[in-house]
């Protein structure tokens, strides 16, 4: 299984923001922070606004921030919301599959149990887990995150 940039990409967002804690942060400066578009930025941050990952704060000193705790937010969860296809596999897709040993075959069920014990084990992960290291994260941003909040897990 292989997520897209874009899920890759929420992660990022979701941990960046964690990481700046109650502080507002602009599209722009994660766009250059990690170096990736804005404009697909743009799409993404809507995007988890509509899932509640994201408030988003219009005006002359807006920006962004997460809308939920850091604890209530499980890395299984991102995906499975960002993730537009979870289907491993032609006979995932629908019942009117092509595939002629689909009555017979076990792969289907192997796979899909190796796509929900992969879930299961992110399920496990919140973005606190993620920004554990939280010091040595904001380092490693072209410019760095002097402060990390204090109510990011260390």
């Amino acid at each position: 299984m292989r997520l897209t940039t874009y899920t890759d990409y929420a992660l990022r967002v979701l941990m960046y923001l964690g990481l700046r804690g109650d502080e507002l942060s602009t599209i722009q400066e994660i766009a250059e922070q990690y170096g990736i578009s804005k404009n697909h930025l743009m799409k993404l941050v809507h995007v988890l606004g509509q899932f509640g990952y994201v408030e988003t704060i219009r005006g002359k000193n807006g920006g962004l921030r997460l809308a939920r705790r850091l604890e209530a937010i499980t890395v299984g969860e991102i995906i499975r919301r960002m993730e537009p296809d979870m289907a491993l596999v032609e006979c995932f897709r629908s019942a009117d599959t092509q595939c002629r040993i689909v009555k017979t075959c076990i792969l289907q069920g192997a796979l899909g149990e190796a796509l929900d014990r992969f879930l299961e084990t992110l399920d496990g992960y919140t973005l606190a887990d993620l920004l554990a290291p939280a010091e040595d994260l904001s380092r490693s941003f072209p410019v760095h995150i002097e402060h990390p909040p204090a109510n990011v897990a260390n």
